[in-house]
C-alpha cells in the first residue's frame, strides 16, 4: 500500500533558499515536476504573495536553479519552468530512483512544506535513509498510509466527502441557476439534508484547506 508523508524541511536542505530568504514575503507552489529524456528535472514554480521584480531577481542568482522561464503571469501569480541543478539531489533521487510523487510542495521564508506519495513502506525506508546519510534533516508531520482514491487523498477529502461533492456537481448543484436543490440532492444520495450538509461543510472545509491555503511552522 501507498504512503503519503508530510514534512518539513529547511529551504537550505531542498531549494530556492536564497530566492525564498532575499524575498520572505513570497510564497512559492510547485505545480508539477518533469523529468525529460535528457534526465534533466523541471520544476514548474508558481509564485505570488509580494514584488516579484525582487523575487526574480534573487531567483535568477540561486544556485539551486538554472535556465528559468516565465511562463505565465495570473492575478500577480507568475509561473515559471526552471531546471534544478546537480546539488538538489534529494527530490532528483526520489523522484526518479525511488519512484515517489510530490503531490504538494510549498516554499516561504526559510522552510518548504512537501507531501509526497511512496510506492509503500520499503520506498520510503530508502528516502529516509538517503537524506540520513547525506546529512539532510526533515520533520515528520504526518504518515498515513493511502486507503482511498488518489483524488481524495491529494485533498485530504473522504470517499463519501468526495463522492457526494461529484454527486452534487454532475446533478447541477452548483449551477447558477441550481438544477437541484439541496433536499433532493440528500433523497436522491438517501442520507438527510443535515446529513448533507455536514458532508459539504467538511468536504468543502478540507478542499479548500488543502488547496488555497499554506500553513507554515512560524503560524502556530
Amino acid at each position: 500500500m501507498s504512503i503519503i508523508a508530510e514534512f518539513t524541511v529547511e529551504a537550505d536542505d531542498f531549494a530556492l533558499y536564497h530566492a525564498l530568504t532575499a524575498a520572505p514575503e513570497m510564497i512559492v507552489e510547485i505545480e508539477r515536476v518533469v523529468a525529460t529524456l535528457e534526465d534533466k528535472v523541471m520544476p514548474y514554480f508558481w509564485v505570488s504573495g509580494g514584488d516579484q521584480a525582487d523575487f526574480e531577481t534573487a531567483f535568477r542568482d540561486d544556485e539551486s536553479v538554472q535556465n528559468i522561464a516565465a511562463i505565465d503571469e495570473i492575478e500577480g501569480a507568475r509561473l515559471y519552468r526552471a531546471e534544478w541543478t546537480e546539488n538538489i539531489e534529494t527530490i532528483v533521487y526520489a523522484y526518479v530512483e525511488i519512484g515517489a510523487t510530490i503531490l504538494q510542495a510549498i516554499g516561504r521564508g526559510e522552510f518548504w512544506e512537501l507531501r509526497m506519495r511512496f510506492d509503500n513502506r520499503d520506498k520510503l525506508a530508502e528516502f529516509r535513509e538517503y537524506c540520513r546519510e547525506n546529512d539532510i534533516s526533515f520533520e515528520l508531520n504526518s504518515l498515513q498510509d493511502q486507503e482511498q482514491p488518489m483524488a481524495s487523498a491529494q485533498y485530504d477529502l473522504t470517499t463519501k466527502q468526495r463522492e457526494t461533492l461529484v454527486s452534487a456537481l454532475e446533478a447541477g448543484y452548483y449551477d447558477v441557476p441550481q438544477a437541484v436543490t439541496m433536499s433532493e440532492l440528500a433523497e436522491e444520495l438517501g442520507v438527510s439534508q443535515q446529513a448533507l450538509s455536514k458532508r459539504f461543510h467538511a468536504g468543502h472545509r478540507n478542499l479548500i484547506t488543502s488547496t488555497l491555503t499554506v500553513s507554515h511552522p512560524d503560524d502556530e
